[in-house]
């Protein structure tokens, strides 16, 4: 019989992924990807900054596209439980030394708590929010419903997690796990005995956040942020709509072993990776759930369930690119072409 009882006890103060910020050399250009082929709403623009949010996402914003030089991430953002498990929540990284301090609201979210992860990754907690109030026009006759379903593109409903490419994978896990509370729910272990990945989870979903070993050794870079359609159809509908506009399809569709979710892999205009979620993986519901481990020799049906195989270069490629050449990257000629072709 499983005995659970020399666990930690589970701390559940960290809610979910609420909010991301992503950099784009090409910001228009990732503004019309987002919004004119995958359907997202725009609620705001601030500065250099436009913000946006899935239609089944509740909060004014979920998406912060800011005009930076170089691809990749500004920061993660994170909800808590409550307003005192924020509190908690920050003195304990304050007691790790990676706290960096507090910063204003924008767009809906309150004051957030800025800290790094130990590879360097910006997160922020933060408790109060705006929920989106659409307008008359877009109101659904479905009162549980955020909004009506756009007509423009082919929408994603949500934002859904985040992968992060890690110098040491195992310190960024034990870090979220002994601070923040999350829960391993599946890892890949070397012959060597290296964590080479860590999936993790705040609630019941596979994983919100993910933890995979970078082949350069950098560390603390985007690997992609994910959104979800949660549903097979509109998935190919996007890959329909993505190639007939110039956007390079990396992988997919296809599912991975590791959390059994569709997928499909895209570059977006300033040349982040950005996952597009069909049907969702599993879910978590046994409370005395044990991690699964994948080793050397069962790889082959981790990353890749069934479909085509991965790129070699998925595992170094990441934003910023730290690579001598850009990695079939759409950072030149597909960021041209959009704006010849659209104006974006």
């Amino acid at each position: 019989m499983r005995n659970p009882d020399n666990t930690p006890e589970p701390l559940f103060e960290v809610a979910e992924f609420g909010s991301f910020e992503l950099f784009s050399p090409h910001v228009d250009a990732t503004v019309w990807f987002f919004k004119d082929l995958l359907g997202m709403v725009e609620t705001e623009r601030s500065g250099d900054s436009v913000f946006l949010r899935g239609w089944e996402d509740p909060y004014k914003h979920t998406l912060k596209i800011t005009e930076r030089d170089t691809a990749g991430m500004g920061y993660a953002g994170w909800r808590t439980t409550s307003k005192q498990a924020l509190e908690r929540r920050v003195r304990a990284i304050e007691q790790t030394g990676l706290g960096r301090g507090w910063v204003e609201g924008e767009c809906g979210v309150g004051a957030a708590y800025e800290f790094a992860l130990p590879d360097g990754a910006v997160q922020r907690l933060n408790w109060e929010v705006d929920y989106y109030e659409p307008p008359e026009q877009a109101q659904s006759r479905l009162l549980n419903r955020v909004q009506r379903r756009p007509l423009t593109g082919v929408p994603i409903k949500a934002i859904d997690h985040l992968n992060l490419m890690a110098g040491d994978v195992t310190a960024n896990k034990e870090f979220c796990a002994e601070v923040l509370g999350f829960r391993l729910s599946e890892h890949i272990v070397m012959s060597d005995d290296v964590e080479a990945g860590a999936w993790m989870r705040l609630q019941t979903r596979s994983h919100d956040v993910a933890f995979t070993k970078d082949a350069t050794g950098v560390g603390g870079r985007l690997h992609h942020v994910a959104f979800l359609y949660g549903n097979s159809q509109h998935l190919n509908d996007a890959c329909d709509v993505l190639t007939d506009h110039g956007l390079e399809l990396e992988a997919g569709p296809a599912h991975h072993g590791i959390s059994q979710a569709e997928f499909l892999y895209v570059f977006e205009p300033g040349g982040n990776r950005i996952e597009l979620v069909g049907q969702l993986g599993y879910q978590v519901h046994d409370p005395s759930f044990e991690p699964i481990t994948w080793k050397q020799d069962t790889l082959d049906n981790a990353i890749i369930w069934y479909g085509a195989p991965l790129p070699a270069e998925f595992d170094t490629y990441g934003t910023p690119n730290v690579l001598p050449t850009a990695y079939r990257t759409p950072n030149g000629y597909i960021a041209a072409e959009m704006r010849a072709i659209h104006g974006v």
